[in-house]
C-alpha cells in the first residue's frame, strides 16, 4: 500500500539521512486527524515534483518529525485542463477528478454559454475553491505535484493563451461533440508533448469560440460516440490520453535511496 502524502516544501531539496519537520495544517491533519504516530512511513511532497519518503519519528500537538530514507521526483506529463464554469458544482467535480487523473495545470474558463460567472469576489472564492479541491485530489491520488490553477479567464484571453502554448510546442484539443476527429485515432510523435484539453458548459462550445481556438491553433476532437457532461468529458480524455500515450503503461519512478 502507498502511504499518505503530506506537502511540505522542505521536499525540495531533502536528502536521505535528513530530518524533515512539518508544522501547521499538515501536521495537524496527520497527527490530530489521520492520528499517525512513529514509526508509519508517508511521503512528504513539496507540490512540484519532489518526494521524500521516510518514517515518522515524533510527534507533536501540529508538529511532525519524518526521518527521511529516500528521495526521488515524479515524473508527471504536462497536461492543462481548460474547464468552463459550470452550474451544479460539475466543474469542481471535474477539476477533482481531473487532478486524481494526472491533470497539472486547472485553467478556469467563463465561455459564452456558462450560466455561472465570477465577477468581483466571487472570482477569489472560485479560485481558492478549485485550489482547494486540487490539492486535496493529490494528496488523495498519492501525488508529488499539486496542480496550479490559474484566475478565470475570458474567451479572448483563452484564444491568446491558446495560440502561445501552440506557439511553445504544446498540443491544444477542443473537445467537441461535432467534430469529426476522434481522440483515440490521434498520432503522437512525442508521447510527453505538453497537451490543452478544453471543456466547454453544459450548452455546449459557440461556433465563434471553436473558430477563434481552432485560429489560435487548437485542433477540435470528438471523445467518444457519447455526449459527456461537463463534470465527466475532461477526466474522461485524461484517462483516454494517459492510455493511449502509454502513460499508465508503468508507475511512476520510485524514490532512490
Amino acid at each position: 500500500m502507498t502511504a499518505p502524502v503530506f506537502v511540505d516544501p522542505a521536499a525540495a531539496t531533502a536528502a536521505a539521512g535528513d530530518r524533515i519537520r512539518v508544522e501547521g495544517d499538515e501536521a495537524r491533519h496527520a497527527v490530530t486527524v489521520q492520528r499517525r504516530h512513529a514509526g508509519e512511513r508517508v511521503d512528504v511532497v513539496d507540490g512540484a515534483g519532489a518526494r521524500a519518503s521516510g518514517m515518522i519519528a515524533a510527534t507533536g500537538d501540529r508538529w511532525m518529525e519524518v526521518a527521511v530514507d529516500a528521495v526521488g521526483r515524479d515524473l508527471d506529463p504536462l497536461v492543462t485542463l481548460v474547464q468552463a464554469l459550470a452550474k451544479g458544482g460539475r466543474d469542481e467535480q471535474a477539476v477533482e477528478a481531473a487532478v486524481e487523473l494526472g491533470a497539472t495545470r486547472i485553467v478556469p474558463w467563463a465561455s459564452e454559454r456558462a450560466i455561472v460567472q465570477w465577477r468581483g469576489p466571487k472570482a477569489a472564492k472560485g479560485r481558492e475553491k478549485w485550489a482547494s479541491l486540487a490539492l486535496a485530489a493529490a494528496k488523495q491520488s498519492r501525488r508529488a505535484f499539486v496542480p496550479a490553477v490559474d484566475d478565470a479567464v475570458t474567451s479572448k484571453q483563452l484564444a491568446a493563451l491558446v495560440r502561445a502554448a501552440v506557439e511553445a510546442g504544446d498540443r491544444v484539443l477542443v473537445l467537441h461533440e461535432a467534430s469529426a476527429e476522434p481522440l483515440a485515432g490521434l498520432a503522437w510523435a512525442d508521447p510527453d508533448q505538453p497537451v490543452w484539453l478544453i471543456v466547454g458548459p453544459e450548452g455546449g462550445i459557440s461556433d465563434a469560440e471553436v473558430d477563434a481556438l481552432r485560429a489560435a491553433g487548437a485542433d477540435a476532437v470528438v471523445l467518444g460516440p457519447h455526449v459527456l457532461r461537463a463534470s465527466s468529458a475532461g477526466p474522461a480524455a485524461l484517462a483516454a490520453l494517459g492510455a493511449l500515450r502509454g502513460h499508465w503503461a508503468a508507475p511512476q519512478g520510485h524514490p532512490s535511496r
